[in-house]
C-alpha cells in the first residue's frame, strides 16, 4: 500500500477544505437570502446547489493528499475499518472543526455583516435529529459503498450530488457533519445554527456513523482497510 502523505500536510489540507466548506455554505446562503428576499424555496435551491458545486470542487482540491474527509464522523468512521489510525482521525478532528470556524467567518467578512455573529436561528426538534441521524448515515454508506466497489474516483460528485439531494430530503437541510455544525454557530444567516441547537447535532450525527458501520459491515461485510484507505478519494504522498 502506498504511504500517505505526512500528518502536517493532511492537517492542513482538512483545514482548508473545511474552511472552503464552510465558507461556500454559509456564503452561498447569505447570497441567496439577497438574491432571492422572501423566497424561501429558491434560497434553498441556490444554496444546495452551490454546496453540491463547492463539495464536489473542494475535495478534488485537498482529497489527494488527506482524503477530502473535512467531516469528523467520516475520519472516525476511515479509522474503525483501518483506513487511517484512531490517532490520525483524532488529529483531523482539530482540524476540521477550526477551519469550519474560519471558514463561516470569512463568509461573514465577504458580506459585509460582522465577521463574528452568533447565530440565532433554532433548528433542533425531534424531527430535525432523526433527519440528522439518516443524512448522516447516507453520507457514510455512499463513501463506503464506493470505497468497497473501487469507484473512489467517482466519489467527488457522488458526495456533492447526495448533500445537494439531501437538502431537500431531510428536513434540516442536510446536516451530516458535525465540524460544520459548529461552524455555523459563529453565521447569524440563512445557514446558521443557534448554539442550543448544536449539542443534539452533535450526538445525532456520530450515530447515524454508528449506524452506518453496522449497515457496511452487513452489506460489504469484508471491507479491507486498503480499500478503507481510499476513502473518500484515493490519496497517498
Amino acid at each position: 500500500m502506498t504511504e500517505p502523505a505526512p500528518l502536517p500536510r493532511r492537517l492542513l489540507a482538512e483545514l482548508l477544505g473545511a474552511a472552503f466548506l464552510a465558507a461556500v455554505v454559509i456564503g452561498s446562503g447569505i447570497a441567496a437570502r439577497q438574491l432571492s428576499p422572501h423566497d424561501t424555496g429558491l434560497e434553498l435551491l441556490e444554496n444546495a446547489a452551490a454546496t453540491a458545486a463547492g463539495l464536489y470542487s473542494i475535495i478534488l482540491m485537498f482529497g489527494p493528499v488527506s482524503g477530502g474527509h473535512f467531516n469528523p464522523v467520516v475520519s472516525f468512521v476511515d479509522a474503525s475499518f483501518g483506513g487511517i489510525s484512531s490517532r490520525d482521525a483524532l488529529a483531523y478532528l482539530p482540524a476540521q472543526v477550526s477551519g469550519c470556524v474560519l471558514g463561516a467567518i470569512a463568509a461573514n467578512a465577504m458580506f459585509a455583516p460582522a465577521a463574528i455573529s452568533i447565530s440565532t436561528h433554532h433548528r433542533s426538534s425531534p424531527a430535525h435529529l432523526l433527519a440528522k441521524v439518516i443524512a448522516t448515515l447516507g453520507l457514510i454508506l455512499v463513501i463506503f459503498a464506493l470505497a468497497r466497489t473501487h469507484r473512489s474516483a467517482t466519489a467527488p460528485a457522488a458526495v456533492g450530488a447526495y448533500i445537494g439531494a439531501a437538502y431537500f430530503f431531510t428536513s434540516s437541510t442536510s446536516f451530516a457533519n458535525p465540524a460544520i455544525t459548529v461552524g455555523r454557530m459563529f453565521s447569524d444567516t440563512f445557514a446558521g445554527t443557534a448554539p442550543a441547537s448544536v449539542p443534539g447535532f452533535v450526538i445525532a450525527q456520530p450515530f447515524g456513523g454508528a449506524v452506518a458501520i453496522a449497515a457496511i459491515r452487513t452489506l460489504y461485510p469484508h471491507v479491507t482497510a486498503r480499500e478503507a484507505a481510499t476513502v473518500v478519494v484515493p490519496h497517498a504522498s
